[in-house]
């Protein structure tokens, strides 16, 4: 190998950090499912070449974030009960696992980080948008102590894809507020060192806001059956009219 060769020291190319800024929008739904991505759009807001933003959208298509189709270009993918169910349940199982190791693993020092990564989640109790962004750093600094660089790689493939889910189960102040008591416990386990304990209380933490993302992904539905049909009523009657 050669010796001046340092892949260590290389940055994310530019489509890469473009796709994960695009994927950070979509998760947090400022692009909505199955909204259409224009290219020229993204090119003359980043400044680049179409061709560095196609990179960036079929990056996006390999996370499952975008469908891209010949001739007609790229749209955000539409939530799915049947992927939120099938992601939540490897990410139920990575988490407790990170958790378990994390515990387990667990030094003295470890703990201001982990504290206050606890007390900015704690902050952002009020914002949606701000408590998914925490408890996606909380997730992060578990995967961190868990000290498996495999496991971390495996948690951090998929966070923007699970992200969209993960964040639906939070929109309520209620869903947030047992979230946190989750989290309070999960970091308690952690500092005490009780790897069957954290691996439990991150699996349930996991599982319940799967549970509550797709209650809101159902309501979501019944409200655009009822505004169709709010619609149709609306049509007819100007028909008739």
């Amino acid at each position: 190998m050669l010796a001046s060769f340092l892949p260590n020291t290389l940055n994310p190319t530019l489509a890469i950090q473009i796709a994960d800024q695009i994927g950070a929008a979509i998760m947090e739904e400022q692009f909505a499912p199955g909204e259409r991505i224009r290219e020229v759009n993204l090119a003359s807001m980043f400044n680049v070449s179409r061709a560095t933003v196609r990179d960036a959208l079929r990056i996006l298509e390999s996370r499952g974030l975008v469908n891209i189709t010949p001739q007609r270009g790229a749209r955000v993918t539409l939530l799915s009960m049947q992927e939120l169910h099938n992601l939540f349940e490897i990410r139920a199982v990575l988490l407790a696992l990170a958790s378990r190791r994390a515990a387990g693993n667990y030094q003295p020092a470890d703990g201001p980080r982990l504290k206050g990564a606890l007390a900015q989640l704690k902050r952002s109790i009020s914002n949606p948008t701000a408590y998914a962004r925490a408890s996606a750093a909380m997730v992060s600094e578990v995967a961190r102590l868990s000290g498996s660089e495999q496991l971390t790689e495996m948690i951090a493939s998929f966070a923007q894809r699970i992200g969209r889910y993960a964040r639906l189960g939070l929109v309520t102040q209620k869903r947030r507020n047992r979230s946190f008591t989750n989290w309070t416990a999960l970091v308690a386990a952690i500092l005490a060192r009780n790897e069957d304990l954290a691996e439990a209380t991150h699996r349930r933490l996991a599982l319940e806001n799967r549970e509550a993302a797709m209650m809101e992904i159902e309501a979501r539905a019944c409200a655009q059956a009822d505004d169709g049909v709010r619609k149709a009523r609306a049509r007819k009657a100007r028909v008739v009219n």
